[in-house]
This record gives C-alpha cells, sequence and structure tokens, in this order.
C-alpha cells in the first residue's frame, strides 16, 4: 500500500490541530471515562480532586481536541441477538481503501475497520445473527466489492472484553 494511503487517518480542510499534551489530571479523566462513561461531572471531579467547573472544562477540552471520540456502550453481541462474530481479513486494490472503507461501513454488522500492513490489507470485524447471515455478508456484500481482490474469515469463538474497567487499570502515557 502507499504511504499516502497508510496515513489516511486524516482528512484534506478542517484537520484537527496537534494534539496538546495531556497532563496526569486529563489521564485520570480519561481513565474514569473509559472505565465508567456515564460518570457524572461530580464523580469525576471528586475522583480526581478538581472543582467540577475544572473537570467539566476538562472533558470539553478533551472532546473539541478529538481525544475523546464519543461516548459508547459495550454490547455482549451474543445477548443482543447477534451471535456470530468474526474478523475478515481483505486484500484491495491498491490506492483504493477510501472507496472500500466507505462500502464497508455501510455494512450491517460491521464495528471495526482497520487498514493494516502485513499479509492483507484491511482487517475488518463483524458481527451478525448467525453464521448463515455471515456466510450472506461475506459472499454476496464484500466480495462483491469490486476493489477487494480476496477475502479470508476467521470466525470467533470466544471473546473477552479488554475495556479498561475496575479489575484492568490502563496506562495512558
Amino acid at each position: 500500500m502507499a504511504a499516502e494511503q497508510m496515513a489516511d487517518g486524516v482528512e484534506g480542510p478542517g484537520q484537527v490541530p496537534p494534539a496538546r499534551p495531556l497532563d496526569a489530571i486529563d489521564r485520570d479523566i480519561l481513565r474514569l471515562l473509559q472505565t465508567d462513561g456515564r460518570a457524572s461531572i461530580r464523580s469525576v471531579a471528586d475522583r480526581v480532586h478538581v472543582s467540577r467547573a475544572n473537570a467539566y472544562a476538562r472533558i470539553n477540552r478533551l472532546i473539541d481536541d478529538g481525544v475523546i471520540r464519543g461516548f459508547s456502550a459495550r454490547v455482549n453481541h451474543e445477548r443482543a441477538g447477534q451471535g456470530a462474530s468474526a474478523y475478515i481479513t481483505l486484500k484491495i486494490v491498491q490506492n483504493s481503501w477510501r472507496t472500500v472503507r466507505e462500502q464497508l461501513q455501510a455494512l450491517p454488522g460491521a464495528t471495526h475497520i482497520a487498514l493494516v500492513s502485513g499479509d492483507f490489507d484491511v482487517l475488518l470485524l463483524v458481527h451478525t445473527p448467525d453464521n448463515r447471515s455471515l456466510r450472506e455478508l461475506v459472499l454476496t456484500r464484500i466480495q462483491a466489492i469490486p476493489e477487494v481482490l480476496s477475502t479470508r474469515t476467521l470466525l470467533v469463538f470466544e471473546e473477552t472484553d479488554l475495556a479498561p474497567g475496575p479489575e484492568r487499570p490502563t496506562e495512558l502515557t
């Protein structure tokens, strides 16, 4: 893949300015919000030992700077009716990353897309109701994308969520 294709993470006008360095309080706030995205401003402020106004301003700055990209729920896909999960590797036509990414984002059940180096170009994580739906997704949707040269499907038998939690501290440096 071409270097400019690999650097596709930043797009044209409206680029996000360079990141400001995070201090210890910012890192503590991020750690708390990663553990509990529903934590109140008061709770965050109390736990990092700053005023509520300071915590509120810091969280808003982290959002404005693009450090915090959003808040979401961690889903148990099996309990949510998405019992089949797979990583799908794709080899794609050189310089087609943007086009392929747009089409993959529109797929039902696609939860993570990464441009990678190595034996394949793209790693896609999908969750579907069952193996039949997964088969249809791969054979009729993904392989129908003209820029996709080949795919390999790796079924997920069991998942462990490594998102930060009280039992698993993270190191933000």
